[in-house]
């Protein structure tokens, strides 16, 4: 059954608003509040299946927790090193219910058209090389930031190098972006470290 409130209803309520500062306070960022901006706009065909050679991208969602979650579990201090360059991600104490939190979270922000992060599998799909993440950059100037990671094996193998050089191309020939940033790669670590630095003063 819907609920009904009277016209003097919402004029008293809004006079209880007005008369206490601390509601007001409470309730004035909550009605100023906009939503985060989408990175690509609501026209652009977002890729959900890429295929590069001998592997291919899907997003990161529940359905890859168990291959993504094996992916990074494998390289623990070598992502410490090349990506996360934090011991905060990957850990050995990450559980099951904390990797499918981070798919669902993964999934959500790429239907909600904030970021897009994916899975790079092998062609059979049964095992993961590594993963791309394109989002919002941290650094003025960009529109948007890449960065990816892949197994300590496969960066042994060299798949790094490749991955990257095709990653390069496929963002500048798919995606709606003047200028992006591979921190980490195209900007070393220090530089975009000032860069986050510079943004943050202003």
């Amino acid at each position: 059954m819907g609920l009904r409130i009277s016209g003097a209803a919402l004029a008293l309520a809004a006079l209880a608003l007005a008369s206490s500062p601390a509601l007001a306070q409470t309730a004035a960022p909550a009605a100023m509040a906009q939503p985060a901006p989408l990175l690509v706009p609501a026209d652009f065909k977002v890729p959900t299946l890429v295929e590069g050679p001998g592997f291919k991208l899907v997003p990161l969602g529940p359905d890859l927790v168990k291959v993504d979650f094996d992916a990074y579990m494998s390289s623990i201090e070598h992502l410490q090193k090349t990506f996360s360059r934090s011991t905060s991600w990957p850990h050995p104490g990450i559980t099951d219910a904390d990797a499918m939190k981070d798919m669902e979270g993964e999934q959500a922000r790429f239907q909600a058209r904030k970021s897009f992060a994916y899975g790079v599998l092998t062609p059979d799909g049964k095992r993961e090389m590594g993963s791309v993440y394109v989002s919002p950059s941290r650094a003025p100037g960009y529109d948007a930031m890449v960065r990816m990671w892949v197994t300590k094996a496969d960066y042994d193998a060299g798949f790094d190098a490749q991955l990257y050089a095709w990653v390069q191309a496929w963002v500048a020939k798919e995606w709606p972006f003047a200028r992006v940033a591979y921190p980490g790669r195209a900007i070393a670590w220090d530089e975009w470290d000032a860069k986050l630095a510079a943004g943050k003063a202003k």
